[in-house]
């Protein structure tokens, strides 16, 4: 059975990039009718906080993404011990004592040397004698011994990947401090949890390649890995620097459905459109790993709203019925307010201005050379109640007197109703204004 997970770390809010490998991951355990599993990486306590793992919560939640359990990687810090201690009979750790500063000497050095900047092993050289006197200054870290061989795997979306392991430093797994770190803890609960399909961001192959080794070094065989491409901004300028403001409760308090968010964020960067979808049931039946390329992919927050509008655009009243009375809407008027607005919104915050407008008119929008065109139009306005035939009535008057016609006629009508230079159908829309109703 597929077991999937996605891994937040709580010390920030959900942002988009991080919802493209939460969406990922359980798309593909929906689809297949397995597990997803929320795993809430706090090793890190200092930095996590319940607000985030609350905001996460809540995020995913509002999206509609549902998990089968949640753990907490703070709770299984003995696990961790446990394989940190098998990995020392085998061999395979080992205590390091350099700091930062000195790491950082011994990088330039290679570089400038011309060499790649990786850890020279030379904790492996110290006597026991040295070990004690080291530690007698400062805490030692542990480092996971890299069998310095090719690491391969067959990605599910980068497809056949080689690394040499020589190339890449032994990856530190406790600090100094003894924070376990993610690297060690990660492929611990891929194992005992039974994953079978990990997918993340590109930027992780690297680390893929040594936790294939940890994995087998631990006696088991590793998941399916897939990497999907990194977002860039919508001119190919790194996202990275945006992230704060791409959160996904920021875009939530601008009115963006969740609809909208899944349906570009389930197809952006693969061979398939982009399409409105109304659940992740309908996403997950058409997922596809394999139609996903590895070249950067642009992200514009701006293709949100245009999904957004049209999910909104094919809501039924009652959906919307609260929303619509909170902007002071009476009931009797809702259907026809929203029958009016439903097609002319882009998000639910925008109902509050058509409603003022429809309450209070707008400043009138009127260009010079329609001054007298205007004037003349409004006294030529016809009496009585004003229903959805009074546009047609009103502007096929105007046009006998006036000879205008099309876009001649019926936008300086609007702008000088409306202020506005579009909008709902004009024939809906007046009998809903007060103004013109007070005329009429």
């Amino acid at each position: 059975m597929t077991t999937t997970r996605f891994a937040p770390s709580p010390t920030g809010y959900l942002h988009i990039g991080n919802l493209r490998s939460a969406l990922m991951n359980y798309l593909i355990a929906k689809k297949s009718g397995g597990t997803f599993i929320l795993r809430i990486d706090d090793t890190d306590q200092e930095r996590s906080k319940q607000e985030y793992i609350d905001g996460v919560q809540e995020d995913l939640e509002w999206l509609g993404i549902s998990w089968d359990r949640i753990e907490y990687q703070s709770k299984r810090l003995d696990r961790y011990a446990e394989a940190a201690d098998k990995l020392r009979v085998d061999g395979r750790f080992y205590e390091a004592f350099e700091t930062p500063t000195e790491l950082d000497l011994k990088r330039k050095k290679q570089l400038n040397m011309g060499k790649p900047p990786v850890y020279d092993r030379s904790a492996l050289a110290l006597s026991e004698d040295e070990k004690v006197a080291l530690r007698a200054e400062r805490p030692g870290h542990w480092r996971f011994k890299l069998d310095q061989e090719r690491i391969e795997w067959v990605d599910g979306i980068l497809g056949d990947i080689s690394i040499d392991a020589a190339s890449v430093s032994d990856p530190v797994l406790i600090r100094g401090d003894g924070q376990v770190l993610y690297t060690l803890a990660s492929v611990v609960d891929d194992i005992e949890f039974g994953i079978t399909h990990v997918v993340r961001g590109s930027d992780h192959v690297t680390n893929t390649a040594t936790q294939i080794q940890m994995i087998r070094a631990l006696g088991a065989e590793p998941p399916v890995f897939a990497h999907h491409s990194l977002l860039t901004g919508p001119q190919g300028e790194a996202l990275s620097k945006r992230l704060g403001t791409l959160s996904l409760r920021d875009l939530r308090a601008q009115g963006v459905q969740p609809a909208a968010l899944y349906s570009l964020m389930a197809r952006l960067g693969s061979s398939d459109p982009v399409e409105l979808r109304n659940s992740l049931e309908e996403i997950a039946d058409g997922f596809d790993l394999s139609k996903f390329g590895s070249a950067p992919t642009k992200f514009d927050a701006t293709d949100l709203f245009p999904l957004t509008a049209k999910y909104l655009a094919a809501l039924p009243l009652e959906t919307v019925a609260k929303d619509i009375a909170a902007v002071g809407v009476p009931e009797d008027k809702a259907a026809g307010f929203w029958s009016v607005t439903r097609e002319n919104i882009s998000t639910l915050s925008d109902l509050g201005g058509w409603w003022t407008l429809m309450q209070d008119g707008a400043d009138p929008v009127i260009d010079d050379e329609d001054l007298d065109f205007v004037a003349q139009a409004m006294a030529l306005f016809p009496e009585g109640d004003v229903t959805s035939e009074t546009w047609g009535q009103w502007t096929a008057a105007v046009k006998s007197e006036t000879g205008r016609k099309g876009r001649g006629l019926f936008m300086p009508l609007r702008k000088a109703l409306t202020g506005q230079s579009h909008g709902p159908d004009m024939a809906a829309l007046l009998p809903m204004l007060q103004v013109i109703r007070a005329k009429g």
